[in-house]
Protein backbone atom coordinates (compact mmCIF):
# COMPACT_ATOMS: atom_id res chain seq x y z
CA UNK A 1 0.00 0.00 0.00
CA UNK A 2 1.35 3.54 -0.82
CA UNK A 3 -0.28 6.51 0.82
CA UNK A 4 0.13 9.82 -0.60
CA UNK A 5 -0.68 13.04 1.90
CA UNK A 6 -0.75 16.20 0.38
CA UNK A 7 -2.48 19.93 1.16
CA UNK A 8 -0.13 21.41 3.53
CA UNK A 9 0.57 24.86 2.90
CA UNK A 10 1.50 28.14 4.66
CA UNK A 11 -1.55 29.26 6.37
CA UNK A 12 -2.57 32.31 8.55
CA UNK A 13 -3.00 31.85 12.41
CA UNK A 14 -7.12 31.36 12.60
CA UNK A 15 -7.53 29.96 8.67
CA UNK A 16 -8.11 26.73 7.38
CA UNK A 17 -6.35 23.74 5.50
CA UNK A 18 -7.82 20.72 4.07
CA UNK A 19 -4.83 17.44 4.04
CA UNK A 20 -5.96 14.46 1.61
CA UNK A 21 -4.43 11.01 1.93
CA UNK A 22 -4.52 8.85 -1.37
CA UNK A 23 -4.06 5.30 -1.28
CA UNK A 24 -3.16 3.17 -3.95
CA UNK A 25 -4.99 0.08 -3.74
CA UNK A 26 -8.09 -1.56 -4.02
CA UNK A 27 -8.87 -2.69 -0.45
CA UNK A 28 -8.78 1.21 0.90
CA UNK A 29 -12.31 0.57 2.45
CA UNK A 30 -11.18 -2.25 4.88
CA UNK A 31 -8.81 -0.49 7.03
CA UNK A 32 -8.35 2.11 9.24
CA UNK A 33 -6.19 5.93 8.08
CA UNK A 34 -5.20 7.63 10.90
CA UNK A 35 -3.22 11.12 10.75
CA UNK A 36 -0.33 12.09 13.26
CA UNK A 37 1.97 14.83 13.60
CA UNK A 38 5.49 15.84 14.29
CA UNK A 39 6.30 19.46 14.95
CA UNK A 40 10.31 20.13 14.99
CA UNK A 41 12.29 18.53 18.09
CA UNK A 42 8.97 16.84 19.43
CA UNK A 43 7.63 13.38 19.46
CA UNK A 44 4.98 12.21 16.61
CA UNK A 45 1.63 12.38 18.04
CA UNK A 46 -2.16 11.34 17.44
CA UNK A 47 -4.21 13.82 15.72
CA UNK A 48 -7.31 12.08 14.29
CA UNK A 49 -8.40 8.26 12.87
CA UNK A 50 -11.42 6.74 10.93
CA UNK A 51 -12.20 3.27 10.13
CA UNK A 52 -12.44 1.75 7.18
CA UNK A 53 -16.62 2.45 6.36
CA UNK A 54 -15.90 5.98 8.03
CA UNK A 55 -18.25 5.12 10.96
CA UNK A 56 -16.17 5.63 13.92
CA UNK A 57 -13.49 8.39 14.07
CA UNK A 58 -11.70 9.28 17.33
CA UNK A 59 -9.67 12.81 17.92
CA UNK A 60 -6.79 13.86 20.04
CA UNK A 61 -7.84 16.23 22.57
CA UNK A 62 -5.71 18.84 21.39
CA UNK A 63 -7.56 19.46 18.01
CA UNK A 64 -11.22 18.11 18.90
CA UNK A 65 -13.88 20.37 17.91
CA UNK A 66 -11.33 22.05 15.13
CA UNK A 67 -10.23 19.24 12.78
CA UNK A 68 -12.49 17.12 11.18
CA UNK A 69 -11.72 13.46 9.44
CA UNK A 70 -13.72 12.25 7.09
CA UNK A 71 -13.12 9.44 4.10
CA UNK A 72 -14.27 8.86 0.41
CA UNK A 73 -14.27 5.64 -0.34
CA UNK A 74 -15.03 5.48 -4.03
CA UNK A 75 -11.58 8.34 -4.25
CA UNK A 76 -9.89 5.79 -2.10
CA UNK A 77 -9.21 9.53 0.48
CA UNK A 78 -9.21 10.25 3.31
CA UNK A 79 -9.60 14.31 4.24
CA UNK A 80 -8.56 16.02 7.64
CA UNK A 81 -10.28 19.32 7.60
CA UNK A 82 -8.04 21.62 10.17
CA UNK A 83 -9.88 25.18 10.87
CA UNK A 84 -8.87 27.79 13.49
CA UNK A 85 -5.87 26.90 12.83
CA UNK A 86 -2.92 27.67 15.61
CA UNK A 87 0.81 27.90 16.14
CA UNK A 88 0.65 24.63 17.74
CA UNK A 89 -0.47 23.16 14.82
CA UNK A 90 2.94 23.42 12.67
CA UNK A 91 4.14 20.60 11.96
CA UNK A 92 4.74 17.44 9.24
CA UNK A 93 1.14 15.67 8.83
CA UNK A 94 1.35 11.79 8.02
CA UNK A 95 -1.16 9.46 7.20
CA UNK A 96 -0.71 5.96 7.89
CA UNK A 97 -3.13 2.69 7.77
CA UNK A 98 -3.48 0.07 10.13
CA UNK A 99 -4.94 -3.34 8.83
CA UNK A 100 -5.88 -4.59 12.25
CA UNK A 101 -9.33 -4.73 11.60
CA UNK A 102 -12.10 -2.19 12.64
CA UNK A 103 -10.19 -0.88 15.35
CA UNK A 104 -9.46 2.93 15.77
CA UNK A 105 -6.60 3.13 17.68
CA UNK A 106 -4.18 6.14 18.78
CA UNK A 107 -1.11 4.36 19.20
CA UNK A 108 1.23 4.91 15.98
CA UNK A 109 3.05 1.09 16.18
CA UNK A 110 -0.22 -0.55 15.32
CA UNK A 111 -0.15 1.38 11.86
CA UNK A 112 1.51 -0.78 9.25
CA UNK A 113 1.80 1.84 6.17
CA UNK A 114 3.05 5.34 6.40
CA UNK A 115 2.92 8.03 3.88
CA UNK A 116 5.47 11.07 3.33
CA UNK A 117 4.16 13.78 4.99
CA UNK A 118 2.90 17.11 3.87
CA UNK A 119 3.97 19.82 5.75
CA UNK A 120 1.60 22.54 7.57
CA UNK A 121 2.78 25.85 8.62
CA UNK A 122 0.66 28.36 10.59
CA UNK A 123 2.30 32.01 10.23
CA UNK A 124 0.82 35.58 12.05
Amino acid sequence: VQLQASGGGLVQYGGSLRLSCVASDSTFSTYTIGWFRQAPGKEREFVATISGTGGRAIYADSIKDRFTISRDNSKNTVYLQMNILQYDDTAVYYCAADFGGVRVSKRAYEYDYWGQGTLVTVSS
